[in-house]
């Protein structure tokens, strides 16, 4: 599943929110705290364990980082045999000189039909929400001045 959003800044300011873990409870309403397992900053290999409240439980999960491609892709991952398997890629694509094309595709979660389409149903309302939570934290905050013309 893939949400996309439009956010009025540059992707490489999108993508250096979007991508620290720390400022992760800032904008996804249900993480509660995030430790790093490794130190930062965020590359291949690197390992970040979440909590989260959704759907009235108590997730705590570790991601590894398996793609990193600064201001343009980064591919986090459960370990394999985790008790909520989840892969989350989030891409960020320039649209003209201030504005960023943000995706966030989660795939993965809990197995058996009926609770796999409860919790899609429930992430993609999430995911809805933390996006524009982003696009009003990013769009808000003060910009940097334009630079001037020689």
């Amino acid at each position: 599943m893939t949400t996309k959003i439009v956010i009025a800044r540059r992707p490489e300011v999108v993508a250096a929110y979007a991508a620290d873990p720390d400022k992760a409870p800032q904008w996804y309403r249900n993480i509660t705290s995030v430790t790093w397992r490794t130190p930062p900053p965020l590359a291949v290999g690197s390992q970040v364990d979440f909590v989260a409240r959704f759907l009235g439980r108590t997730l705590a999960y570790t991601y590894g980082v398996v793609e990193n491609v600064p201001h343009t892709r980064l591919v986090m991952r459960t370990a394999p045999g985790s008790s909520f398997p989840m892969e989350t890629t989030y891409t960020w694509r320039a649209l003209g000189d201030d504005r960023t094309e943000m995706s966030l595709r989660n795939r993965g979660g809990p197995s058996g039909r009926l609770v796999a389409r409860v919790m899609a149903a429930a992430m993609r309302r999430a995911n809805r929400s933390d996006l524009a939570r982003l696009r009003r934290i990013l769009e808000t905050r003060e910009k940097p001045p334009e630079r001037a013309s020689p």
